[in-house]
């Protein structure tokens, strides 16, 4: 399995080792390092559903219990942060690399434009992405999965059902299956 591999080579340089203080959605939390700062973490290289976005919840509820409260991670930062200051970069469990296992699990999709910042490990993204797809693994057992960055534009088309069509008596459509008989007017 690619995991193992891939978090030795996350966890080699400036490591962090930190407790879980919160998690906010799929792909932010909030650690203490061992100078009792918090610091707001965002998983690079890859983006969750919004919470109030089909599958948010889900995937918040995912990296909650794959990063429950107090547990002990090792956070690896890409040395920036986004526009909501939170800091990007990598977080390991034990053996496990949280952001790539999110994308495994289809809680996540690969962030395609930090590409830049994935210090090659790109390809195992793309490639756990396309397995968890075609597993329909979470987001990808919706019918019409949107991306969190669609999302966040507005450019995501609910797909609706159209309304079930009234039924109408003698084909007239002013009418509806009510038994009261058309109204005759009778001039004798």
């Amino acid at each position: 399995m690619l995991t193992p591999m891939i978090l030795g080579q996350v966890t080699q340089q400036q490591a962090i080792h930190a407790e879980v203080v919160s998690v906010s959605d799929g792909d932010t939390l909030t650690i203490r390092n061992t100078r009792g700062q918090n610091i707001v973490i965002k998983l690079g290289c890859i983006d969750a559903p919004e919470r109030n976005q089909p599958g948010g919840k889900e995937s918040a509820q995912r990296l909650s219990t794959l990063l429950p409260k107090g547990v002990t991670v090792i956070f690896k930062p890409f040395g920036d942060k986004d526009q909501y200051g939170r800091t990007l970069g990598f977080v390991g469990r034990g053996a496990q690399f949280i952001n790539l296992e999110l994308v495994q699990k289809g809680q996540a999709w690969f962030y395609e434009k930090e590409n830049s910042r994935c210090q090659g490990f790109a390809p195992a993204f793309r490639e756990v992405q396309a397995t968890a797809q075609k597993q329909r693994l979470g987001v990808w057992s919706q019918a019409n999965p949107c991306t969190p960055w669609d999302y966040r534009s507005n450019k995501c088309r609910a797909i609706r059902t159209p309304p079930p069509k009234k039924r109408t008596s003698n084909g007239n459509p002013r009418y509806s299956d009510v038994s009261i008989p058309p109204a005759r007017l009778d001039w004798d």
